[in-house]
């Protein structure tokens, strides 16, 4: 169960990363108008279904309020987040036991980054992103501690899921 987590929870904060690059970049090269008009693309079908859906207005709303500096600011901040999460995600695929200290250290520093945030701008999805993190930086620690790297973790997953395709051996 809890190498389940771990694989799941690695392939997730992989995503994750690759979501916050993409957006980041987008804050940097795209002016407030190009944000607005992503944003709407994006959320168009969502607001076809439910004219009131919370989510889909809250990001039309946020789009359209958003200014030149903190569109910097959050782009730098998500591709930073997003090249850390990256980096830590590749490494732990490449299956080195010896990435797990730096992993456990950007992670927490990402976790702290990520409080601090929470404190100064509550939101649901900061929220989510704490419990997540936090999790993911507990199964992280956990792995490290028993000895077991990411393919050790995807073999004895995947010889669950799929006995015959993953002998365990």
């Amino acid at each position: 169960m809890v190498e389940t987590a771990f694989v799941l929870g690695v392939l997730v904060k992989g995503l994750d990363g690759l979501v916050e690059l993409m957006a980041g970049t987008a804050l940097l090269v795209l002016h407030q108008q190009g944000i607005l008009a992503l944003t709407r693309s994006l959320v168009a079908e969502e607001l076809r279904e439910d004219p009131h859906d919370l989510v889909a207005n809250l990001l039309l709303h946020q789009a359209a309020a958003l200014d030149h500096g903190a569109a910097v600011a959050g782009g730098l901040f998500l591709l930073l987040h997003g090249v850390v999460k990256v980096v830590i995600v590749t490494a732990l695929l490449a299956g080195s036991r010896r990435v797990y200290p730096w992993a456990v250290g950007a992670l927490s520093v990402l976790l702290v980054v990520q409080l601090v945030q929470l404190v100064l701008s509550p939101g649901i999805g900061v929220v989510a992103l704490v419990v997540l993190d936090a999790l993911i930086l507990a199964l992280t620690w956990h792995e490290w501690r028993v000895g077991r790297s990411f393919h050790d973790a995807w073999r004895s997953v995947m010889h669950g899921w799929f006995p015959r395709a993953y002998p365990s051996g």
